[in-house]
């Protein structure tokens, strides 16, 4: 159905047709649209200055058609940003966690956009600013913190922070007892790093000019960072490097990976000068983590046939595999995510019959228990302990219509005590809402889950719209958990419906395998089954469905885009993964040699490349009615580069018999994530759901 009633009636910017050839496997193929794609976006991810005026102004004028489009929702963004705000505590605050003789969290100021890192002594008591968010981000126009560690001798903070949007991090050194940052300044890291036992330097992960995080030095407190030691060089494009350690302060353990395949290095923590030790050589489609054990490793790992995983052992003194001893085999169905490692207790979370659970063994028995709940859907955290030698680890809990709530639980005891519940300044009842999932038929006779949340007096007749909401890449389940922005939806008429489709690990890992490369396209027919069986079940209708999704969830919004557009009375697709074929077939961008796992190298294989071509959403607009689109994207995003979506939204104006519009909202000071700040961000989302009102001709009474 046509919505050109609902938007004005306004020119669309207009895209210079620039014919670009390129021939693979003999295939040849016609780009008018790559000149959007900057020389020179090495250096203008670093300084945004450096962007191509021509194609700054053709962003600027897209920027200038959306707000034009948009502009009678104005005051219908400020109100939905309004509620969005009131359900957020504006002092709000992290239940410090015990670490020696401290306790460490993190707060809010009221209005503030940052996150402040805090201390206080280990059982409570008066509170030491380490870094003040807000006041390090003044004067810059985006600023993200990374990741903040303190030392084991509770000295000094490692803190990172980007300030482009481009996700180069700069890493500092403070002294907690002055507050002052040391000299020691290194640049082009991916955010984080790892102390060495002393205190006095630490383990970094630096990123190459193609952003990619592929040496891994040691750097010596006082010395100049050209001095800094190459521990571990990674010289396979294909391959990421990144720093862990253990809460014991002994191991420093250096990951290489890419979508399937694992390695690991360790370093003794004291020895930092020490030369790295291979635990077991990449594997192609052998994947395994280390986790510390004292004196043995745990090892999470999907090693002989295990695909939902196993745990093994290894000791320390020698963690080669075939020292390796299985502790928890492998059982069809129970797919381990994650596992940590304490004196007494081995932990794991997993997921079975599609909820996660936490499963907490003990050591010396193998005794084990579960920590479940009792909600048809819902979401866990395990954030585990900053110590290994405790009874007491931390994790969070919520629902679709529970707000998160915080726990600590003790192990040996198995006592639950709640430490925090999410506050809703604004006000929750619970009751006043209804969450349920349900199981769509897809073509094939799987059944796709769908979690749903609606408001109990909403009407179940085919009139109630519908953001439908997708991802499916990458083995990344979408949890069933509490989303305070939705409601500004749900409670005007809306289902929030959220389409577990084949490509996460939703149901497993052959959930996984079953929606990547040579059957991605499960994943789209998932989502449209998805849509059709809400209608089917007479709660929504074709016309009412607004399909969202971000990054490769962008990638699923352009296929089904395609491939049912009368399904969808609208779709935001935001920083959205949509060339991908041109993307794959450039080694030179950040995560494609990493990337060829999941999608298919189409450099290499003729297969691989038809696979692609087949479903990449830039490469399949064809001359059809296509229902409302926004895009969203970031100037200096290195993970989807905006000029994706920018092609995108020039080849469906192109392209398509219809009158409806095509958005593209940038911003251009910010990259993947979108604005940096907790308030800021919520523009952002305000201004989707103020497109999904309007596209659903909910806008004139949503105000």
């Amino acid at each position: 159905m046509s919505r050109t009633s609902t938007f004005p009636a306004l020119s669309a910017p207009t895209t210079d047709r620039r014919p670009h050839v390129d021939v693979n496997h003999g295939i040849e193929r016609t780009d008018d649209y790559a000149w959007l794609r900057a020389d020179n976006w090495q250096d203008m991810f670093k300084d945004p200055a450096l962007l191509d005026p021509a194609i700054r102004s053709h962003l600027e004028a897209e920027n200038t058609y959306q707000q034009a489009l948009m502009a009678d929702t104005a005051a219908l963004q400020k109100t939905l940003f309004a509620e969005m705000k009131g359900r957020i505590k504006e002092d709000d605050s992290s239940v410090p966690m015990k670490d020696g003789d401290f306790a460490y969290g993190m707060s809010y100021r009221v209005g503030g956009e940052q996150p402040r890192f805090i201390r206080t002594p280990r059982d409570g008591g008066d509170e030491d600013m380490l870094l003040d968010g807000d006041k390090e981000a003044e004067g810059t126009a985006y600023f993200r913190i990374g990741s903040v560690d303190h030392s084991a001798d509770h000295k000094r903070l490692l803190w990172g922070y980007d300030d482009k949007g481009s996700e180069f991090y700069t890493l500092m050194v403070r002294d907690i007892a002055s507050g002052n940052d040391l000299e020691d300044r290194v640049s082009d890291t991916g955010g984080s790093g790892e102390w060495d036992a002393s205190g006095k330097g630490f383990f970094y992960t630096r990123l190459d000019a193609n952003h990619r995080p592929s040496k891994t030095f040691h750097h010596t407190i006082g010395q100049p960072v050209s001095q800094d030691r190459l521990v571990y060089e990674e010289t396979d494009p294909g391959f990421f490097t990144s720093i862990g350690g253990t809460r014991l302060n002994d191991w420093i353990m250096i990951a290489i990976n890419d979508h399937e395949t694992t390695e690991y290095r360790v370093i003794p923590a004291d020895r930092p000068d020490a030369q790295p030790v291979l635990v077991k050589a990449r594997e192609e489609g052998i994947q395994y983590d280390l986790e510390e054990g004292g004196d043995v490793f745990f090892i999470l790992t999907n090693s002989g046939g295990a695909k939902d995983f196993r745990i093994m052992t290894a000791p320390v003194a020698d963690p080669r595999e075939e020292n390796w001893q299985e502790l928890v085999p492998h059982e069809p169905g129970r797919l381990i995510l994650s596992i940590i490692g304490f004196r007494d207790f081995l932990v794991r979370l997993e997921r079975k019959d599609g909820l996660p659970r936490i499963v907490v063994r003990e050591r010396a028995s193998g005794d084990e228990h579960v920590v479940a709940f009792e909600e048809e859907a819902y979401s866990l955290g395990l954030a585990g302990s900053y110590e290994y030698d405790t009874d007491i680890i931390r994790f969070s809990y919520s629902s679709m219509t529970t707000p998160a709530q915080v726990y600590d639980y003790d192990m040996r005891t198995r006592e639950r005590v709640l430490l925090k519940t999410q506050e809703v300044p604004s006000g929750h009842d619970a009751d006043a809402y209804v969450t349920r999932r349900l199981m769509a038929p897809a073509p094939d006779g799987e059944l796709v889950p769908i979690s749903i949340l609606y408001r109990a007096d909403t009407p179940l007749d085919g009139t109630a719209p519908c953001l439908l909401y997708g991802y499916g890449s990458y083995g990344i389940a979408i949890p069933a958990s509490f989303n305070t922005n939705c409601l500004s939806l749900v409670d005007r008429g809306f289902i929030y419906a959220i389409a577990h489709v084949r490509g996460g690990k939703d149901k497993g890992y052959a959930w996984y395998d079953a929606g990547k490369r040579q059957h991605k396209a499960n994943t789209f027919t998932d989502f449209i089954a998805a849509g059709r069986h809400l209608v089917a079940e007479g709660m929504t209708s074709h016309d009412r469905i607004v399909a969202q999704g971000g990054s490769a969830g962008g990638m699923l919004m352009g296929a089904v885009a395609n491939m049912a557009p009368a399904d969808f009375g609208g779709i935001i697709a935001e920083v959205p993964f949509v060339d991908v074929l041109a993307t794959m077939l450039d080694a030179t961008l950040p995560l494609t040699p990493p990337e060829w796992p999941e999608w298919g190298n189409p450099l290499a294989s003729e297969a691989d490349y038809k696979i692609i071509a087949s479903y990449s959403p830039y490469d399949n607009v064809t001359a059809q009615a296509y229902p409302p689109i926004l895009a969203v994207a970031g100037l200096t995003d290195p993970r989807v580069t905006y000029w994706e979506p920018a092609k995108w939204v020039a080849r469906l104006r192109e392209r398509k018999t219809d009158d409806n519009p095509v958005l593209f909202r940038i911003n251009l000071e910010a990259g993947h994530a979108g604005a940096s700040g907790r308030f800021s961000r919520l523009e952002e989302i305000a201004y989707g759901y103020a497109f999904a009102l309007k596209v659903t001709g909910r806008d004139a009474v949503a105000q």
